[in-house]
């Protein structure tokens, strides 16, 4: 049994402008111990998918239909009781900027501490001790003196550093990371992907990583899921998303990353603009940005296509390529 089961999974934010279907139809599976990619660009329902698990959506966002199951137990419908059950305990999620998530008033070790209390049955002096060990997990520099600082005190990689001891000071099953990375610079950032994969084989826990970069995820994650205006375009293997991308939206992300292999050519961005979620097309959504688009795109909307056991995407162009060689 698969530790999270989402399936086909709806969610809506209500406006005064109209519905935003900001999730439409996502399924995935994650096992223990393994860690899911799912990338694309901004606004593309990553994030939104993580609090669709989480259920911490803003006031005017809801699950309109689907199937979240943990461990067999169905999510959606649950009451906040239940949940509470689940947030930080079984599944924790890092936020993407450390320092919002910081309350500047507390220090450091009151936040941690207060988590710990919250989900776990330790006293003050337990909670403390399991603070600086989390701390010393991560490798900040004297834990002791760091727990009695404020979040300004700290650099932005210490900060996301205490915010990864937040989150598994629970010892949870699921972590789900939302972009970890992206307000730090390389160095720090290969620090932290490095910190990650370590605590994760010592913990055994499955990941979620979302991110826009596809080089966090070729060295972190075992499978990805590739997202476009809230649906999954492709789905399989880092290697087969990486050696064999079969969606011409994983083909545009991968041209634009900078490599030491075309230095001194110019990058390839994918043309246009993220589509508009309240007046989405009739066909496939990234048609209108796609070079390699047909009459059967704009008009049709492609269904996942099973490229192989470990690897589907959903674009037109593989049932193009199948039946010119013959395949039903």
């Amino acid at each position: 049994m698969a530790l999270l089961e989402v399936k086909d999974l709806h969610t809506s934010f209500f406006t005064d402008a109209g519905e935003v279907r900001a999730v439409n139809g996502v399924s995935f599976t994650l096992d223990r111990g393994k860690v899911l990619g799912i990338v694309g660009e901004s606004g593309s329902g990553k994030s939104v998918t993580a609090y669709s698990i989480m259920q911490i959506l803003a006031s005017t966002g809801k699950i309109v239909s689907g199937s979240i199951k943990f461990e067999g137990e169905e999510l959606v419908g649950a009451d906040e009781k239940k949940m509470k059950e689940i947030r930080g305990n079984r599944i924790s999620i890092i936020f993407q900027d450390p320092m919002t998530s910081l309350n500047p008033t507390y220090t450091i070790g009151h936040q941690l501490m207060e988590a710990i209390l919250l989900h776990t049955n330790r006293n003050k002096q337990q909670a403390w001790d399991r603070a600086v060990e989390m701390l010393r997990l991560v490798n900040v520099n004297e834990p002791e003196k760091r727990m009695k600082q404020y979040p300004f005190e700290f650099s932005g990689g210490m900060r996301q550093r205490v915010m990864i001891a937040m989150a598994l000071a629970c010892e949870p099953d699921i972590l789900i990371a939302d972009e970890p990375t992206t307000a730090l610079d390389v160095t720090i950032q290969a620090g932290i992907l490095e910190l990650m994969k370590e605590i994760q084989k010592e913990m055994g826990m499955a990941i979620i990583m979302i991110t826009h970069d596809l080089g966090v995820v070729a060295q972190l994650c075992d499978e990805v899921v590739v997202m476009y205006a809230g649906s999954i375009c492709e789905q399989g293997t880092a290697d087969e998303i990486f050696y064999n991308p079969c969606h011409e939206y994983t083909k545009g992300l991968l041209r634009s990353i900078p490599t030491t292999g075309n230095e001194g050519q110019r990058l390839q961005p994918i043309s246009g603009t993220p589509i508009d979620l309240l007046n989405m097309p009739r066909g496939c959504a990234f048609a209108p940005r796609c070079d390699a688009a047909m009459k059967i795109c704009i008009n049709e909307k492609c269904e996942r296509f099973l490229i192989n056991d470990n690897h589907a995407a959903a674009c037109w162009m593989n049932i193009k390529k199948a039946k010119e060689g013959g395949k039903q």
